[in-house]
């Protein structure tokens, strides 16, 4: 259980946050600005609050009434930066037991050998940090966070400055960690697709506030609000299982209550779990079935919610089955086919508007 209510002003700037999350990975999100660093540094203690109170399962590390301020490296968290942050004048292995050091034998919980495993650094550990990759600095980042027994990892942008095959990359290796040593997270992202991936609840900041938190289907998809999250990022998720693969058309069928998908094909095996994020933009809409149309995707539904508040664009809520999307469309559009709620209707979505970074293996 993470539990956080501070204030804190930085200049002009107010900080103001509450919430309580638990979760495997809590995912705080928002534009750049909205306060996230100013959260986890907070609760890091690299910063101090005015007033409030930071607790993590239980353990109370700061709490302003109380006179309670735990310094930094007593706190026992983990925290990987954007750059990785490595120490340029020792090896892998140095910077891994760097902060492994540091603790009490009776503190240790996580084996160096695991780690290495799990995040297949076993070739680099002799290797000097500036012959690194960018994915390659990160992996080691995250190994010296683990190594450091850590209560909690924090995670701040950490892909931000990687492309997008070693963003995948590290992905890929911090949902195993999630999976194996089930050490809570909160990773920071103004990335939509990152956090709808990797996190389990979500806390949405907009201007040094909370706006929302809950699961991530529920609050990713919720169209009220995208002036913190950007109108391009509204979506909705769906959790899907691999129902067939297509190895001639290198497609795959995803099935869901509302019926199926067909994606580019991806690389697991029939019955996984998949969370998919679907684009709001991504959607259209038709009063009755096409035929002789490129679009794979053509799904009976019903128009649940109409959100239009003056604007050109308006968003058209639909359920398939016990799932929602949602659809951007113009007002002309809603207008000449007289969409109205409760209205049965088709959703059409491409299957190339699925891409293996809007999914998240469950």
């Amino acid at each position: 259980m993470i539990d956080v209510e501070i204030e804190q002003r930085f200049g002009s700037f107010h900080l103001s946050v509450a919430f309580r999350a638990e979760a495997p990975i809590v995912g705080l999100f928002g534009r750049s600005g909205s306060g996230k660093t100013s959260v986890v540094n907070a609760i890091a203690g690299i910063t101090r609050p005015l007033h409030g109170s930071i607790a993590i399962n239980g353990n109370r590390l700061f709490d302003s009434a109380r006179k309670v301020d735990v310094p930094p490296e007593d706190r026992r968290i983990g925290y990987v930066f954007q750059d990785g942050l490595l120490f340029p004048h020792l090896d892998v292995k140095a910077n891994l037991l760097y902060g492994h050091r540091l603790r009490r034998t009776n503190e240790h919980f996580i084996e160096q050998g695991k780690v290495v495993a799990l995040l297949g650094l076993e070739s680099l550990l002799n290797r000097k940090t500036n012959t690194l990759s960018g994915g390659e600095k990160q992996r080691v980042a995250i190994g010296r966070a683990l190594l450091a027994q850590p209560r909690i990892i924090l995670f701040d942008e950490p892909l931000a400055s990687l492309d997008v095959p070693r963003k995948l990359e590290v992905i890929a290796y911090i949902e195993r960690l999630r999976e194996e040593l089930r050490i809570p997270m909160i990773y920071v992202s103004h990335s939509a697709t990152e956090i709808t991936r990797l996190a389990d609840t979500v806390v949405i900041l907009s201007d040094g506030k909370c706006l929302a938190v809950g699961s991530t289907d529920q609050v990713m998809g919720r169209v009220d609000l995208t002036l913190a999250t950007g109108r391009d990022e509204v979506g909705s998720i769906i959790e899907t299982r691999i129902v067939e693969h297509h190895f001639t058309e290198q497609l795959t069928t995803l099935g869901f209550d509302g019926g199926k998908f067909i994606v580019p094909r991806h690389e697991a095996a029939i019955g996984q779990r998949i969370r998919c994020c679907i684009r709001a933009r991504d959607v259209a809409l038709a009063t009755h079935r096409p035929t002789e149309i490129s679009v794979l995707n053509i799904l009976p539904g019903r128009v649940t919610s109409i959100d239009s508040k003056g604007r050109a664009m308006v968003e058209v809520g639909v359920a398939l089955g016990t799932a929602n999307v949602t659809a951007r469309i113009t007002r002309r559009s809603l207008q000449d086919l007289r969409i109205e709620i409760g209205q049965e209707i088709y959703a059409l979505i491409k299957a190339v508007s699925f891409d293996e970074t809007d999914a998240q293996w469950v």
